[in-house]
């Protein structure tokens, strides 16, 4: 198959640089990118008895650049083997700004189907210059990928009136049951703010506009980034990540965010428009932004995210090889009006080492440690139950000396906060969120995922979770938990054994 030497300078480039990236220099069980930098997860699809993931990719600097499409698969969405760049900006649609973020589905044919945002630079006579995005396919194998030659298969031309050709990016596409394809990309509406545009095509290469999907109207930041549609539980879902929120007291944070949707498609709108019934967010923690999920064989939605942000981009490890990872993939149900996550079940055959400590007392002056507890690559979970006069509970880890990372329950306000204030950092950024919680009865449960540059939390079996990236002393491996007031803590650990 045909590749041009922009793909085949990147394939050198990272086959290269990557053998000076030593196995504990990664995370043990998240996706890096095989060099450089790495944002939105793109193309997660299931494909010749695989996951594949691909990814926003700048195999030359661990900085945004050139955007490529980095590739790897899993057979258990644990372990991942990483394969050569598949898309470099090399075409007419995408080589003057790069190869933007996109889905990917399989042809009846058998063939693997990407779907991506190219970008061209516009110059106009007063010098200034405009990016206009369009919409464009690459076919393959599974490894090797060739560019259509009809792209681009949305353009400007295709937009619907007051749709902006600028901001019109990230196809997510699907198959129907009766055969036809579906794709919902995001756009910029005449209001400034996001709306989803709705597409349909006979055969995923000839595609025309079907509706509006949902509209922002100003209620959610601005620019709706990465949007997902799917079924789920009896209803239907949408997934997307606006820029620019406001903040709402606990509920939505600043900046950039990952919304869900719940609702359904309105049955007397011929062309299917989406009436919202519960909205809220995905992540509350500080980094987790453009999501993507995929079918799996036995039928479950499985989520995963850049678990970056783009506000916190400036904390990282100085002279690092690489930068940017995947959240853990996550099992989605829908219970109450609400979306619910849990680790994919894959994880636990990978757990070691059980540690198991039930009814431990803490309080102001009994910090509960203990040398079998311990380890950078743990699965963690934590039944919280405080006494009447207890202000804060606080589970750290990553400890060492005096740095750690820490989740903080405060239950008087019902409260968990997510610090990496105290881990070693150096840089003056964004190092802690808090959400608002809701404790069962028997008190507050967490399950907390822990690789070496990385913490995700999954309060009350998946209803709130918070995700962040950490960059501390690998050989930071402490475990404890402290009071202030009285509590009893539950603990059982699992080292992860990759």
């Amino acid at each position: 198959m045909y590749r041009s030497d922009e793909l085949l300078k990147a394939r050198i480039t990272e086959q290269l640089n990557e053998k000076k990236i030593r196995p504990e220099e990664r995370p043990a069980f998240h996706l890096t990118p095989r060099v450089g930098w790495m944002n939105d997860p793109n193309g997660f699809s299931w494909y010749q008895g695989e996951y594949h993931m691909f990814y926003q990719y700048n195999p030359y600097d661990t900085q945004w650049g050139p955007m490529h499409w980095g590739h790897a698969v899993t057979k258990d969405l644990i372990r991942w083997e990483n394969r050569p760049c598949a898309l470099a900006p090399d075409t007419f649609p995408d080589r003057e700004a790069g190869c933007f973020s996109g889905g990917a589905a399989e042809l009846p044919d058998g063939r693997h189907l990407l779907m991506y945002t190219g970008c061209r630079r516009e110059k106009h006579l007063d010098g200034t210059i405009c990016d206009v995005q369009t919409q464009n396919l690459a076919i393959g194998d599974g490894v090797d990928y060739q560019k259509y030659p009809g792209n681009p298969v949305l353009s400007e031309l295709d937009l619907p009136e007051g749709a902006s050709r600028i901001d019109f990016r990230d196809p997510k596409i699907w198959r129907e049951s009766d055969g036809s394809w579906r794709c919902v990309v995001a756009n910029r509406a005449e209001d400034e703010t996001g709306q989803l545009l709705l597409f349909t095509s006979p055969d995923a290469f000839h595609w025309s506009y079907l509706s509006k999907l949902a509209v922002n109207h100003g209620r959610f930041g601005r620019m709706w980034e990465c949007p997902d549609y799917f079924l789920l539980d009896g209803k239907s879902v949408i997934l997307m990540s606006p820029q620019d929120m406001e903040p709402d007291s606990l509920g939505f944070h600043a900046g950039n965010n990952v919304l869900c949707m719940i609702g359904h498609l309105d049955e007397e709108d011929e062309n299917g428009c989406f009436r919202e019934e519960f909205v809220h967010p995905v992540d509350d923690g500080i980094d987790f932004y453009a999501t993507q999920t995929v079918l799996s064989p036995d039928g479950r939605r499985i989520l995963t995210g850049w678990m970056q942000s783009w506000d916190t981009v400036p904390y990282r490890v100085d002279n690092a090889k690489w930068f940017g990872q995947v959240s853990l993939p996550r099992e989605l149900t829908i219970r109450d009006g609400h979306l619910m996550q849990r680790p994919v079940r894959e994880l636990e055959k990978y757990r070691t080492d059980k540690v198991e400590r039930l009814n431990v007392e803490i309080d102001d002056s009994r910090i509960f440690t203990d040398p079998a507890l311990s380890g950078k690559c743990a699965d963690l979970i934590c039944e919280i139950r405080p006494e009447k006069d207890c202000r804060e509970v606080e589970i750290r880890f990553a400890e060492g000396g005096s740095h750690y990372c820490a989740v903080i329950y405060r239950p008087q306000d019902q409260t968990l906060t997510i610090d990496r204030s105290h881990s070693g950092v150096i840089r003056d950024v964004l190092h802690s969120r808090t959400a608002k919680v809701s404790p069962a009865d028997e008190g507050l449960k967490l399950r907390m995922i822990l690789d070496r540059f990385s913490a995700e939390v999954f309060v009350n079996d998946g209803e709130t979770v918070m995700s962040m990236a950490h960059y501390s002393d690998p050989e930071a491996e402490g475990i404890s938990v402290r009071a202030r007031g009285e509590a009893a803590v539950d603990i059982t650990s699992y080292l992860l054994n990759m």
